[in-house]
């Protein structure tokens, strides 16, 4: 009994210490780690990394509190939480489906998927607000999301492998 106890307590010391973490690292450029001066979208890549060990509902909640905590962080309008709530829904999906393997291959493959998803949800909440139009927002949007797709794709077997083997734990 005291075993779990102490087990539960690990895992969620890690998980909070992971999110702290990305959390931080949105706010970091280390030469190097951006392209276009974008850097890569770390509670994403948290999310995927979550998510491809969870159930549909636990990808949800967690899309929805990293959401909660991007919008905290930044600006709350584009909201992230439609983006990250998806991310964490696709993700748990395919793995529920097995179309997602346990490799590097396939979760930087997911990243980048979701990661031009990700940015396309936000040009979308963009255009609607009426700022800007939707032409002006696609001219910068091919880059950014691009730009965030590829360095979150690099940059996630990183994250996922050691998060993988600690929940594992």
């Amino acid at each position: 009994m005291y075993n779990i106890r102490q087990h539960t307590i690990l895992k969620s010391l890690i998980t909070i210490t992971s999110v702290l973490l990305c959390t931080l690292l949105l706010f970091t450029r280390i030469p190097g780690m951006e392209i276009f001066g974008i850097g890569p979208n770390w509670l994403l890549i948290w999310v995927v990394a979550w998510s491809s060990q969870s159930s549909i509902i636990e990808a949800l909640v967690a899309g929805l509190v990293l959401g909660l905590i991007q919008d905290g962080i930044t600006a709350p309008y584009p909201t992230h939480i439609i983006p990250l709530v998806f991310a964490g829904f696709i993700t748990a999906f395919l793995q529920k489906q097995r179309f997602i393997q346990e490799d590097f291959i396939s979760i930087a493959l997911v990243t980048f998927i979701l990661a031009i998803i990700a940015e396309t949800f936000i040009a979308i909440q963009l255009g609607l607000m009426g700022n800007q139009t939707f032409g002006e927002i696609w001219v910068h949007h091919k880059q950014i999301a691009l730009g965030s797709a590829v360095i979150s794709s690099l940059w996630a077997p990183v994250i996922y492998f050691p998060l993988s083997q600690l929940w594992r734990l």
